[in-house]
């Protein structure tokens, strides 16, 4: 079922979702399962799967001189999805990605995600590899998420990229795209971060799903002034609960947001990591409530595939 219709079909309640990363190569899946399995009892409509762009790995040689190679370190996420979606009957979303895919690849991916059976797709530009400073686009691949909503939109039509084929059985993907309340990371400005996301959502993104953030006025700002701009799509606030102290210089480091003071000063009062977890499940605990008080259609966390403090937050708001 679309992402969209689950929704409608909630008639104003506020659903739960989480988003996962799959194991790197080599790793037992069976972990990736114990820690949904926590999570099922909360009866989430669907799960978010991540998919990891390419980066370059070195491998020694005998003559002692390292090999460059490029690799994923976290391939499966569309077989992922199919697993989630015949093993819990829910519906599974893959991240398809324009950075590291030719137009011919994800073509080949929407294909698979068709033939699986899946509803919903979430298009995502992707970040830059970890040697680049900026995104560049793969060579005869997309350079805006809003060229790859295109192309899924086109496929949902029957317009494939070297041929239109008329046949009843087109793809019908419900399509996600991200939006960020504190602005993407390399946008000029808040204005013309939502004039990108008009793009994506004019382009036919049925529903949108933000960044994390850690103040709840960042969201409710974001929603009015994308409500203002003519964006009628549901507009799904993600939520991460801090885990570690680390975060407070990783995240603004990584995703370029503000932490609020309050939530600054108790994870710097705390003695330990097991007392910033708590102080995270008890913020994400409080912005949950105030979400779903004001009428959020989902509250989706980003689980990063653990389940502890998702299952606490969840356990007193859903």
């Amino acid at each position: 079922m679309k992402v969209t219709e689950h929704i409608k079909q909630a008639n104003g309640k506020t659903l739960f979702s989480f988003e996962i990363i799959p194991p790197q190569k080599g790793q037992n899946i069976q972990e990736l399962y114990n820690n949904i399995d926590p999570l099922m009892e909360f009866k989430p409509p669907f799960i978010d799967v991540t998919t990891s762009r390419e980066e370059y790995v070195y491998i020694s040689k005998e003559n002692g001189l390292l090999e460059q190679k490029m690799t994923r370190m976290r391939p499966g996420t569309v077989g992922i999805c199919a697993s989630l979606k015949y093993k819990y009957n829910v519906d599974a979303i893959p991240h398809v990605l324009c950075g590291g895919f030719t137009k011919e690849e994800t073509e080949y991916v929407l294909l698979d995600c068709h033939y699986l059976g899946l509803d919903n797709l979430m298009a995502l530009r992707g970040d830059a590899m970890k040697q680049e400073q900026f995104f560049s686009a793969t060579k005869d691949g997309h350079k805006f998420a809003s060229e790859l909503v295109t192309q899924i939109k086109n496929l949902n039509s029957g317009k494939y990229l070297h041929e239109i084929i008329e046949t009843p059985y087109n793809s019908d993907f419900c399509i996600g795209v991200a939006g960020y309340p504190e602005k993407h990371l390399e946008a000029p400005s808040m204005d013309a971060d939502l004039r990108r996301l008009k793009e994506k959502v004019d382009a036919g993104a049925d529903y949108v799903v933000t960044q994390m953030f850690f103040d709840n006025n960042k969201y409710f700002d974001f929603v009015t002034k994308a409500r203002a701009i003519g964006i009628t799509v549901p507009i799904i606030p993600g939520i991460k609960p801090i885990a570690i102290k680390r975060h407070l210089q990783v995240l603004p480091q990584i995703f370029k947001l503000d932490l609020p003071e309050t939530l600054i000063l108790e994870v710097e009062s705390c003695k330990d990591n097991e007392q910033v977890r708590q102080v995270g499940v008890e913020w994400a605990i409080e912005q949950s409530k105030e979400l779903i008080a004001q009428g959020a259609p989902v509250v989706h966390f980003y689980s990063m595939g653990k389940s502890e403090n998702i299952k606490s937050i969840a356990s007193a708001v859903f």
